[in-house]
């Protein structure tokens, strides 16, 4: 009888440990992750607080958390470090100003690394044009892409160590 009932409790350990591995497997697939929208992964990543507090300043939330897809070429903290504070304020401040440069920062579509690779420019949601510069490494204007191809589920990021402003 005892012997039956520790049998039972191992088949049921044994079954709840193989069910456990089962979801790790799965979880751990990504093919069967929901990927994050840009804005759920620059607030992850940690890097991008100012970005996303621009973002928010702007009202560009719910545009880039829409389907898409977008493009984003996004400065970190440090980027924006570079701005003196005062004017970083200011701009922060000034809604149509911000949103003219945060728009810069993004290219309709989906546009991997081996597509910018092919490319001189591309025209951003601002409706400006951003020059690509392959010469040394990867630059948007005067930026360079420091990490490529992060992957959302509403485009891609690509992370740049300036903060680009369009002419005019």
């Amino acid at each position: 009888m005892k012997l039956s009932k520790i049998s039972t409790c191992l088949a049921a350990l044994l079954a709840f440990t193989f069910a456990l591995v089962a979801t790790v497997a799965i979880a751990g697939d990504n093919k069967y992750q929901q990927k994050m929208d840009i804005v759920d992964t620059a607030v992850s990543a940690g890097s991008f607080n100012t970005l996303v507090e621009a973002v928010k300043a702007a009202d560009l939330v719910e545009t880039l958390k829409s389907d898409g897809p977008f493009t984003v070429f996004a400065p970190t903290d440090d980027a924006f470090a570079k701005i003196p504070a005062e004017d970083l304020q200011a701009l922060l401040a000034d809604k149509d100003a911000l949103s003219k440069i945060l728009t810069y920062h993004v290219v309709p579509g989906k546009v991997t690394a081996a597509e910018i690779k092919n490319m001189m420019s591309a025209k951003t949601v601002e409706g400006s044009s951003i020059t690509i510069d392959h010469s040394y490494g990867v630059k948007v204007d005067n930026a360079k892409v420091v990490k490529a191809d992060i992957m959302t589920s509403n485009g891609i990021i690509h992370v740049i160590d300036t903060v680009i402003i369009p002419q005019g």
